[in-house]
C-alpha cells in the first residue's frame, strides 16, 4: 500500500516548528530531516525516509530558498509526484515575494485569519484578486497531477512577530482540508 503525504512547500526552522506542532495536532507524522532552505535531501532519499514512518499522513518540507528555477524542492516534490510509493494528498503551498515566478493555481486558500478564500494568498496571508499563489518552490508543478492545493502565507511572516500557535491554526486548519478532500475523494472511488 501507498505511503500518504502531504507536502509544504516551505522547510525554514520557524515553517519546521509550525509543521511540527500542526502535525501533532491532526495526528499526522513530520518528516522533520526534510526540512531545510533549501532542502537538503533527493526524491529518492525522501521516498525511503517516508518507508520508515510508523503512521500516515506523513507531512514532508520542500524548499528552494528562493531559486526562481527549478531548484531541490520542486525536484523533490516533482519526484514524489511521480512516484509508485507514495500517494501525495495534497500540496500546501506556501506564497513568497519571489520576483518573476509564475506561481500555481489553487483550490483555495487560508488566509492570516483563519478565512479560506477561492483565491490565493500573499506571503503576509492577505487575500489576492488571483488563483494564482506565488511562491518560489512550486513554479513548476502541475496542478492536474495534484489531488488538492492549498495556498496559505508564509509560516513566521503572516502575523511579523513570530506567532507560531497562530500560525500553527492556519496549517492544521489546511492539513485537516487536505485529508478531507483526499478522504472524499478515495470514499467516490470505492462507492
Amino acid at each position: 500500500m501507498n505511503r500518504k503525504v502531504i507536502i509544504v512547500t516551505d522547510g525554514d526552522s520557524i515553517a519546521q516548528k509550525v509543521i511540527e506542532r500542526a502535525a501533532a495536532k491532526t495526528g499526522c507524522r513530520t518528516l522533520s530531516i526534510s526540512s531545510g532552505n533549501p532542502t537538503k535531501i533527493t526524491g529518492n532519499e525522501m521516498v525511503r525516509l517516508i518507508e520508515c514512518v510508523k503512521n500516515d499522513p506523513v507531512i514532508v518540507m520542500a524548499d528552494d530558498r528562493g531559486d526562481t528555477g527549478r531548484g531541490n524542492g520542486e525536484k523533490v516534490i516533482d519526484y514524489l509526484i511521480k512516484s509508485r510509493e507514495i500517494d501525495v494528498m495534497g500540496i500546501i503551498a506556501v506564497a513568497s515575494n519571489t520576483k518573476n515566478a509564475s506561481g500555481i493555481k489553487v483550490n483555495c486558500s487560508i488566509n492570516r485569519d483563519g478565512k479560506i478564500s477561492e483565491n490565493s494568498v500573499d506571503k503576509h496571508g492577505n487575500i489576492t484578486m488571483s488563483k494564482v499563489l506565488i511562491g518560489d518552490t512550486v513554479n513548476t508543478i502541475n496542478p492536474s497531477s495534484v489531488n488538492y492545493v492549498i495556498g496559505v502565507g508564509d509560516p513566521g511572516k503572516m502575523r511579523c512577530n513570530d506567532d507560531i500557535e497562530s500560525e500553527c491554526f492556519i496549517l492544521t486548519k489546511a492539513i485537516n482540508i487536505i485529508i478531507s478532500k483526499y478522504d472524499n475523494r478515495k470514499n467516490k472511488i470505492f462507492n
